[in-house]
């Protein structure tokens, strides 16, 4: 869908105080968010503007004490590295992040699941000058959906059954849906696709089991990868951490 008139002829930023400047005034909407995370940084990938989510998450009293500081110095160790590495990769080639499922830091210190969008800050030559991003929980299922049953059957199964091998034909017959139905149904009920489903079950349980002793391999196959490397693959993609620098993390925490 094209973007109103009026918005096609909006200025583009020459720089970011201006930007910043630009947004005084809807701070407040951002404030009111308390599932979402948001912020700008800028292209040293330090905080130059945080809502009241944010500053809730890291503990803080002010959002101005996260000012300033990159994700790396604010956020716990087996979280806050591969936040910034994943902020310089958006500053350095300029490419966005969507839909990035991954752990965040919940209230008590907690890890838990969110989806993740960051995208580039540009002037009007084009140069980059820093980025913006947005956080937010994976929230309760939509219960009243109607396609609410058929796809609780389908998340029962992925959560019952993710130390094997579960295809998308698997769910569609469980579901009586066809692949285009079962997709759209799983993002709107539960904010994922089916596939997101299946490596969120296999790797919320790994999170759990690098926390012991258990060999990696036995790790993967118990959380239904067929071997070490495609699970450190995968782990990997959606932590930013293998699972041996994971482990690493929570025994320093």
């Amino acid at each position: 869908m094209p973007l109103p008139l009026q918005l096609q002829h909006l200025p583009t930023p020459r720089d970011l105080p201006e930007l910043l400047g630009s947004l005084q005034q809807i701070t407040p909407l951002l404030d009111a968010m308390p599932g979402v995370v948001f912020f700008i940084k800028d292209s040293a990938a330090r905080y130059v503007l945080v809502n009241r989510t944010l500053s809730q998450r890291c503990a803080v009293n002010s959002h101005h004490e996260l000012l300033g500081q990159t994700a790396e110095q604010v956020f716990p160790s087996r979280f806050g590295p591969l936040y910034t590495e994943q902020d310089r990769r958006v500053l350095q080639d300029g490419s966005p992040l969507s839909d990035q499922l991954e752990l965040h830091l919940y209230p008590g210190r907690q890890p838990g699941w969110c989806l993740t969008h960051k995208l580039a800050l540009r002037d009007p030559q084009g140069v980059i000058i820093g980025m913006a991003g947005i956080s937010y929980d994976l929230q309760a299922p939509q219960a009243s959906h109607p396609a609410y049953q058929k796809l609780a059957a389908v998340d029962a199964h992925i959560r019952e059954h993710y130390a094997q091998s579960i295809s998308l034909k698997d769910l569609t017959a469980i579901a009586g849906l066809s692949v285009a139905q079962l997709e759209r149904h799983c993002k709107r009920i539960f904010q994922l696709t089916p596939r997101q489903m299946i490596h969120k079950a296999r790797l919320g349980a790994a999170s759990q089991l690098l926390a012991d002793h258990l060999p990696i391999t036995d790790i993967a196959l118990r959380c239904g990868y067929t071997d070490h490397s495609a699970f450190s693959r995968q782990f990997k993609a959606l932590t930013g951490l293998s699972p041996s620098q994971y482990r690493e993390r929570l025994r320093d925490a």
